[in-house]
């Protein structure tokens, strides 16, 4: 067995994001707050065939994009970065479609929160090799997020797929 050294106080620091896996991360985190917003007022207003089944589905979604924000956040703060949540933060810099007002039917709601999850994936797939370049452990994070995502979208979308 090697020898150790043992470290000094003065030595042992603890990682800090650099301003770029700020930015990085603060650019998931808004799309997830956006992508939970958006999910909620689908679920409060689709309406028609399999109306049911689709608002809890549409709920699961709301709960992983809530859950994943406060994780993204909650990293952020582990690695002396500070996220920001605000709603005019979000409205101002996320890069989601616009959600539509008013009721819409199951089909289209389906078209249009699959293509908001997707988006959200885009940006954690667009900032990935910069946070692993930097931090490899939050990148697996993303992994995860990029998973849980693309699986609810999956299963979300195929209301809509006729063979």
């Amino acid at each position: 067995m090697a020898p150790t050294t043992r470290r000094t106080e003065a030595e042992v620091q603890a990682f800090q994001a650099s301003p770029e896996l700020s930015a990085n991360l603060q650019r998931v985190l808004i799309d997830l707050i956006e992508l939970h917003l958006q999910g909620k007022q689908a679920h409060w207003n689709v309406v028609g065939t399999n109306f049911r089944d689709l608002h809890l589905q549409l709920d699961e979604l709301v709960d992983f994009a809530r859950d994943a924000s406060d994780t993204v956040a909650e990293r952020m703060r582990a690695l002396d970065a500070v996220p920001d949540g605000r709603s005019d933060t979000v409205a101002g810099s996320t890069t989601l479609p616009q959600f539509p007002a008013y009721e819409h039917n199951t089909t289209e709601v389906v078209d249009l929160i699959t293509g908001r999850a997707y988006a959200a994936v885009d940006t954690i797939r667009a900032v990935h090799d910069a946070v692993d370049a930097e931090d490899p452990s939050t990148a697996d994070i993303l992994h995860q997020l990029i998973d849980g995502l693309e699986k609810l979208a999956w299963l979300i979308k195929s209301e809509n797929r006729k063979v």
